[in-house]
């Protein structure tokens, strides 16, 4: 046993089961390395990632709590993406929504359009 370890169960720990799973593919613009935690809005990521952004509103990546990937300039890569849970209250990251997903969508919408965020197509 490593100090610290925890055994929760003898079956394998399944995250986010039961919730849609949407995947993307995202392609980073800029000409620096871009990182996305886990828990991060993925519609509020950088502008420079390029991705059909409408679909990943209400959205975070499906990757283990605490981790993050990692996007090189100029790559492309598919993820995965999955529904927020709880009360689905989203503030900070960028700005766009701060509130409920459900009623700030279309200001988010807007916002993301005006500041110039990639992969919108509305």
């Amino acid at each position: 046993m490593i100090p610290g370890e925890y055994f929760l169960s003898d079956k394998p720990i399944i995250a986010n089961v039961g919730k849609s799973i949407t995947s993307v593919s995202v392609k980073n613009t800029g000409d620096r390395p871009i990182q996305v935690g886990s828990h991060t809005h993925f519609f509020e990521v950088n502008k420079a990632l390029e991705f059909p952004r409408e679909k990943s509103y209400g959205c975070h990546l499906n990757i283990p709590s605490g981790t993050s990937v990692r996007f090189e300039p100029g790559d492309t890569r598919e993820i995965e993406l999955t529904e927020f849970g709880g009360e689905k209250i989203v503030y900070g990251f960028s700005g766009l929504v701060n509130g409920s997903l459900e009623e700030k969508q279309n200001e988010a919408f807007k916002k993301a359009t005006e500041q110039g965020f990639k992969g919108l197509t509305l």
